[in-house]
């Protein structure tokens, strides 16, 4: 592994597909996912321009977070949060990408002491395998989460499947896409809905040309 090379090679990749999508270079921010490798190796990233880290289990992130603290960073929750673990975690939290419940939303609201920046995470591809919200599933429920005012829903996140083709992919970004400019267009005070959460190492170039403004790059960094 030639951690150099790799993240030179993936902001370039990144640039260029932001540059064929007809979008400016820093509209898109690159999440350095960094669940498979030490504190040292996560370290290493941060001279080479990476300045958001993205953790998907909760003992990971506080693991990184404590180690990285005193580093100018955005740190960035990615994972499945389980309702009894948000006391732990939350406050430490810049982003917290998988908003998937009215119930996960209510615990947010009880245990955070600031205001935290949320994704909601939908479902589009209705994968039994998958959480988040059905399109239908969190229009009903915005008047409940627009009440929660500890929370800034800045956007949906969406996982697409690992098998799909480019052109379910461009499926699931676009109507992730017209789902986040519908609510926006709702115009509710704390949910501006100014970003997306799409794409990974597999998947970036389609979520991009669908407005991604978070990519989420594990195995490109560390292959």
């Amino acid at each position: 592994m030639n951690l150099r090379e790799n993240t030179e090679r993936v902001f370039q990749q990144i640039k260029n597909a932001s540059q064929q999508a007809g979008r400016e270079n820093d509209t898109v921010s690159v999440i350095a996912v960094t669940k498979y490798v030490e504190v040292s190796i996560a370290e290493a990233l941060l001279s080479l321009g990476v300045h958001h880290i993205g953790e998907n289990r909760v003992d990971k992130f506080l693991e990184k977070y404590n180690a990285l603290k005193d580093y100018d960073l955005t740190w960035h929750l990615i994972g499945t949060l389980q309702r009894r673990k948000v006391k732990d975690v939350i406050n430490y939290v810049d982003y917290f990408h998988a908003l998937d419940s009215v119930k996960l939303a209510e615990e947010i609201q009880k245990r955070s002491n600031r205001v935290i920046k949320c994704f909601l995470q939908v479902n589009i591809s209705q994968e039994e395998t998958k959480h988040g919200f059905s399109k239908e599933e969190l229009l009903a429920a915005l008047p409940v989460l627009a009440s929660l005012d500890n929370i800034e829903y800045v956007g949906l996140m969406t996982m697409a499947p690992f098998e799909a083709s480019s052109e379910e992919l461009n499926e699931i970004f676009k109507a992730t896409q017209d789902l986040q400019l519908e609510i926006r267009e709702k115009q509710i005070p704390n949910m501006p809905m100014m970003d997306l959460s799409m794409g990974m190492s597999r998947d970036y170039k389609e979520a991009i040309h669908h407005g991604s403004t978070f990519v989420r790059i594990g195995t490109a960094f560390f292959k």
